[in-house]
């Protein structure tokens, strides 16, 4: 399954693995690109739909660090995500683990690489990795798509000063 919203995310399910792959270019470059994905402040600005509101609980974005971060709508929690930093490597690559308190089974080990795309670009490729393709459905069926695109689309704006 691949799927292409807008002219910029690619989300792609490989058919035969219980894998998720994201492709996404940004108009900064990598070091900006990392530190909007790293820094606690900046990624409550962005990560999520553009109709939620994001509270870090904790962030410790380091090799060996753990996060938890919850999403609010209406001032209500809807959603609270955990996991650990196995890899920070500045700029360039970023492996954590991804956990949904609601599908405590269903946890991702997700690489991020950030590479030049040219002209001050940065492209972004998050490959996540889980147990089965059933939970590989069903994260693919929870809506993630859309706060995956909204969010990039957030930290578009985020990136160009706005």
């Amino acid at each position: 399954m691949t799927s292409t919203n807008g002219p910029e995310t690619r989300i792609e399910a490989d058919p035969q693995l219980p894998t998720i792959r994201i492709v996404r270019e940004f108009d900064a470059p990598q070091e900006r690109v990392f530190r909007a994905w790293i820094e606690p402040e900046l990624v409550a600005r962005w990560i999520g739909p553009k109709n939620h509101d994001t509270k870090i609980d904790t962030w410790e974005g380091r090799t060996g660090g753990h996060y938890r971060y919850s999403m609010h709508h209406e001032g209500q929690e809807i959603a609270a995500f955990y996991g650990s930093f196995h890899e920070v490597r500045p700029a360039t690559r970023l492996v954590q683990t991804f956990t949904y308190e609601g599908m405590p089974d269903g946890v991702s080990l997700d690489t991020a690489t950030f590479e030049p795309a040219g002209d001050g670009r940065t492209r972004v490729t998050v490959l996540s990795v889980v147990d089965s393709m059933t939970i590989r459905d069903a994260i693919l069926a929870s809506g993630m798509e859309k706060g995956v695109i909204e969010g990039y689309q957030k930290l578009d704006a985020l990136l160009a000063g706005s």
